[in-house]
C-alpha cells in the first residue's frame, strides 16, 4: 500500500525536510518536498498528492493559509499540520479548516509513522470506494430501458423525477411490461444506489414464509429455524426494497407491513428486540388496487401509504413503435450469450410482429426472439420461427383471450399440468398462472 501513497512535505527548514524525506522513503512511500507554500502550490498544479505535511510558520504564506488555498483546488488530499508552536488555538483552527490532524515538533518517529499509516489507510479506503462507485455506475448502464415512443419516454421522465426522493412508489402495468426493470431504474438513479435493492416476490410465498422472509427470524422460532436469519427489511438498510405482486399479501401481512412503513422498525419472528432500518419501498402489481380497496380486499391506509407516487407502464400494444428496437436488443443479447453471429428479422416477419397484440408484452417478445434464435438456422428470423405469430396470421381467432387461453392450455399439457414447470416456461408467477386457469376455466383432461 505504501508504494501507492504519495506524500508532499512543506517546510522551510532543510533539516526537517531531509529527515522526513528519508523516514518516509525508507517506509516505501513516494515523497517530494517544497521549501515554502508558493513552491508547494506550484507542485500541486502539476500533480495530486495523497498526503501533505505542512509547517505552520513559514516565510510568506503560512501553512494554514496554504491549506485554505488547497481546499479551493479540485483535489482532496489529507493535510497534516506540523508546528513547533503547540497552541490549542492553532490546532483547533487547523482542524476546523478540515485538516486531518496535527503534530508538534520535535517529532516522535513512532508517533509520526503511526499517524501517516492511519492517513494512508484512509486514502486507500477512499480510493477503493471511488473504484467501487465507478463499477456500480458501469453496472447500472449495462441494461438500459429500451424505447423511443412517447409512452415510454413519459415513463422514463417520471422515473427521473421520482428517483431523487424517498417517497414510496407503486408501479402498475400488465404482466411482462417490465415493472421490475423500472424499479431497478428508480433505485439505480437514486441517492441510495450504492446500497442494495432487495427483491421480494410476495405472490410466490405463503403468509408464514413471507413474514420470515421480510422480518427474519430468531433461532428456534419455528421448526427448522436452526440459526438467526436477517430479514429483507434489515438487508435493505440504506437502500430500497422492491415488493413485487403486493396485491397478493394477506390482511394480516397488510397490517404488519403498514406498521413497519410507519415506524421503520420491526421485530424478527420469535424475537423481542426492535430493529430499525432505513429503506425505501417500491411496489409493483398488475391488479387494480383501488378496486381492491373498495371491495375490502386491500387496506385503504396501506394503499395510501404505498401509493405516494404511481407509475403506470403501458402495454406493448400501446408502444408498437418500440417493437423493432426491442427485437433488435434481444437479438443482440441472445446471439452474444450463445456466441452466434448477429442475425436480423425478415421484413415480412417484422410486419407481423408489429401487428401482434402481445398479451405477454415485452416478456413475450423476448421469449419469442430467444426461441427463434435457438431453433433457427439461417441469418434471418422468419415467420416459421415464430409459431404463435404464424398461427394468428393463418387462423381466425376471435379475441386476444382466445389466443392466451389456447397458449396456456398447450403449455399446461406439455408439462402434464405441473404448475411450477408451467409457470417457469411461461415466465409468470404461480399466482398469476392460477388466476389465468381460473379465468379461462381450464381443467386437466
Amino acid at each position: 500500500m505504501a508504494k501507492q501513497i504519495s506524500i508532499l512535505i512543506v517546510d522551510d527548514e532543510e533539516s526537517v525536510r531531509d529527515s522526513l524525506y528519508n523516514w518516509f522513503i525508507d517506509d516505501g512511500y513516494t515523497v517530494e518536498c517544497a521549501e515554502d507554500a508558493k513552491k508547494a502550490l506550484f507542485l500541486l498544479e502539476e500533480k495530486n498528492y495523497d498526503i501533505i505535511l505542512t509547517d505552520v510558520k513559514m516565510p510568506g504564506m503560512d501553512g494554514l493559509e496554504m491549506h485554505k488555498r488547497i481546499r479551493t483546488m479540485n483535489m482532496q488530499p489529507i493535510v497534516i499540520i506540523m508546528t513547533a508552536f503547540a497552541s490549542v488555538d492553532t490546532a483547533v483552527q487547523a482542524l476546523k479548516d478540515g485538516a486531518y490532524d496535527y503534530i508538534t515538533k520535535p517529532f516522535d518517529p513512532d508517533d509520526l509513522s503511526h499517524l501517516i499509516r492511519n492517513a494512508a489507510a484512509q486514502v486507500a479506503l477512499k480510493n477503493e470506494n471511488e473504484t467501487l462507485k465507478k463499477k456500480i455506475t458501469t453496472l447500472i448502464d449495462v441494461e438500459d430501458l429500451i424505447g423511443e415512443s412517447d409512452a415510454i419516454k413519459n415513463v422514463l421522465s417520471e422515473v427521473e423525477s421520482v428517483a431523487q426522493s424517498n417517497s414510496s412508489v407503486i408501479i402498475t402495468g400488465e404482466s411482462g411490461t417490465g415493472k421490475e426493470l423500472i424499479a431497478r431504474a428508480i433505485h439505480a438513479n437514486s441517492p441510495r444506489k450504492y446500497f442494495p435493492l432487495i427483491n421480494v416476490h410476495c405472490g410466490a410465498l405463503t403468509e408464514s414464509l413471507l413474514e420470515s422472509e421480510l422480518f427474519g427470524h430468531e433461532k428456534g422460532a419455528f421448526t427448522g429455524a436452526t440459526f438467526n436469519r436477517k430479514g429483507r427489511f434489515e438487508m435493505a438498510d440504506g437502500g430500497s426494497i422492491f415488493l413485487d405482486e403486493i396485491a397478493t399479501i394477506t390482511p394480516k401481512m397488510q397490517i404488519e407491513l403498514l406498521r413497519v412503513l410507519e415506524s421503520k422498525t420491526f421485530v424478527r419472528v420469535g424475537g423481542n428486540k426492535e430493529i430499525a432500518s432505513d429503506f425505501r419501498v417500491i411496489c409493483a402489481t398488475n391488479r387494480d388496487l383501488k378496486s381492491m380497496v373498495k371491495s375490502g380486499l386491500f387496506r385503504e391506509d396501506l394503499f395510501y401509504r404505498l401509493n405516494v407516487v404511481n407509475i403506470t407502464i403501458p402495454p406493448l400494444r400501446e408502444r408498437v413503435d418500440d417493437i423493432p428496437l426491442l427485437a433488435t436488443h434481444f437479438i443482440k443479447k441472445y446471439c452474444t450469450s450463445m456466441s452466434r453471429d448477429i442475425i436480423r428479422i425478415e421484413s415480412t416477419t417484422m410486419d407481423h410482429l408489429m401487428k401482434f397484440e402481445f398479451p405477454g408484452n415485452v416478456r413475450e417478445l423476448e421469449n419469442m426472439i430467444e426461441r427463434a434464435i435457438v431453433i433457427g438456422n439461417g441469418k434471418e428470423i422468419k415467420l416459421k420461427d415464430l409459431p404463435i405469430i404464424k398461427d394468428i396470421s393463418q387462423n381466425s381467432i376471435e379475441s386476444l383471450d382466445d389466443l392466451e387461453k389456447k397458449h396456456i392450455n398447450q403449455i399446461l399439457k406439455k408439462y402434464n399440468w405441473n404448475i411450477s414447470r408451467t409457470s417457469r416456461a411461461l415466465k409468470v408467477d404461480r399466482v398469476t398462472l392460477y388466476n389465468k386457469i381460473k379465468k379461462y376455466k381450464l381443467e386437466q383432461e
